[in-house]
């Protein structure tokens, strides 16, 4: 029995997850889990880096304590990133991507590359929070040796090893598929230093050992470190369940990505318009997918009902949901003004009104708002990677946290009018755990091994007729 721990950060929680390999399928152990939520210091929103990566070393001496385990690996989400001093230090605490510094930031960034040639170099979809826009609203970068996405930033902590993974440095926009590598021409071309930049890895690296007074601190002899598919997207797609060639994917959780998996990059006039991104994925293939606000709002709206007195769990929301009057209002989840956290229902009320929807007046036509919403984004993100890559699809998988959400399972079937395959629920620290075993040689076929690891549920489409309506409506006011 090969055991491995994954370290898992979502954008909101993160957890430690042993996983146990017999030969056949992996089983995963849960042995900490924490919450993941940034900080205001001096009003800028950051990461305490420090207190994460404690409580990754309560996740390791917790899995420890369990059982032995022979390797480690780490998966963040993507685009932030630590800055190290010449010595060797972390400057400050990592910027969240939601901080205000880059609003704004792009009219700043397409003088220097204009929008259709920047997508044309490097594929990828625009956010003003992306790395390549993040380090333009830096201070001083004279001040900064190297820059560390977040994934590769807590493997130097445990290491000391510097390096860029390569899922997680494609999220970067300065990122050449083809060559997995730096995209020079972009960096040089925006005045960045070139030694800012660390060298790649593949996912499937041995990068180092743990450090050996680290290792004495928790107790235990130095694990090796390996770099998986650190992006958490691009672990949760390497753990979907699909033997197919070509299969639409949601990874599921406070950020929705829907997409595909192609053997090269989709740069077309089409992609550029639609604003879909081409991301490295594990082995080489690309994640053709659409970023979308998830259950974020969800999540805000539950944290605004507990802070009105109102204590609702998630089944007390879908309830709510399910009595309020469908198809009445709608949003849509990536406007710019649902990014930021706080008040998130009055923002959805604003929004409404404003689009002269009028005023949600309950509780659960808010709910039933955000629902139906993402579930339309999701029809709308599908038929654009449809007429992109001019491919039909027989199913969507849905991987992640968002699987337990039976309410939104269904009403994407509904929406989308297509199968949807629900499971993994820890998609992405199947991935995690999956690559560990592959870069140890332990197994040769990740999909065989996550098949016969997983637990799916199915739904299928009702109420088509009154969806494709809905979603006439959803484009009107969102358009």
């Amino acid at each position: 029995m090969k055991k491995v721990l994954a370290i898992d950060f979502g954008a909101s929680s993160g957890r430690a997850i042993l996983g146990s390999f017999d030969g056949e399928k992996i089983e995963l152990t849960e042995v900490h889990r924490f919450s993941n939520d940034p900080n205001y210091e001096n009003g800028e929103l950051r990461w305490n880096a420090e207190a994460l990566f404690g409580e990754i070393k309560t996740g390791i001496k917790k899995a420890a304590a369990i059982s032995d385990f022979d390797t480690i690996a780490i998966d963040t989400w993507g685009v932030d990133y630590g800055a190290i001093d010449k010595e060797g230090n972390l400057i400050a605490n990592p910027f969240n991507y939601r901080d205000s510094r880059t609003d704004n930031i792009t009219e700043k960034a397409f003088k220097i590359i204009p929008e259709k040639e920047l997508y044309e170099l490097t594929g990828i979809q625009v956010m003003n929070f992306n790395t390549l826009f993040q380090l333009l609203a830096e201070k001083d970068l004279t001040k900064i040796d190297k820059f560390l996405l977040m994934p590769d930033l807590f493997s130097y902590m445990l290491t000391g090893e510097q390096y860029a993974e390569s899922t997680v440095a494609s999220t970067t926009h300065m990122f050449d598929q083809k060559k997995c590598d730096w995209k020079w021409e972009v960096i040089d071309r925006f005045g960045y230093p070139r030694s800012i930049f660390p060298k790649i890895v593949k996912a499937g690296t041995v990068v180092g050992k743990m450090k050996q007074e680290l290792a004495d601190e928790l107790g235990i002899e130095p694990k090796e470190v390996v770099a998986i598919a650190g992006h958490d997207t691009a672990s949760a797609v390497a753990a979907v369940p699909s033997r197919e060639k070509d299969f639409i994917y949601i990874s599921c959780g406070t950020w929705s990505l829907f997409g595909t998996v192609t053997d090269e990059p989709v740069l077309t006039e089409k992609s550029n318009k639609y604003n879909i991104t081409n991301e490295y994925g594990f082995g080489g293939k690309t994640r053709f997918l659409k970023n979308i606000i998830g259950l974020w709002l969800i999540q805000e709206a539950k944290r605004q009902f507990v802070k009105d007195g109102k204590n609702y769990s998630y089944a007390d929301m879908e309830e709510l949901a399910l009595k309020a009057e469908p198809f009445k209002y709608f949003i849509d989840p990536d406007d710019q003004v649902f990014v930021a956290p706080g008040g998130m229902l009055d923002r959805i009320a604003a929004y409404c009104e404003k689009t002269g929807q009028g005023k949600p007046e309950t509780d659960g036509e808010l709910v039933r708002c955000i629902y139906e919403s993402i579930a339309l984004k999701y029809r709308y993100a599908f038929s654009t990677i449809k007429e992109c890559t001019e491919k039909e699809y027989k199913s969507i998988h849905m991987v992640g946290g968002g699987t337990k959400d039976k309410l939104l399972c269904q009403m994407t079937a509904n929406s989308t009018g297509t199968k949807v395959v629900a499971g993994p629920i820890e998609a992405t620290a199947l991935g995690n755990i999956a690559v560990q075993l592959y870069a140890k040689g332990e197994i040769s076929n990740i999909t065989d091994v996550i098949v016969k690891s997983t637990e799916i549920k199915e739904y299928t489409p009702t109420d088509e007729a009154a969806w494709d309506a809905a979603y006439e409506k959803f484009m009107e006011i969102v358009e």
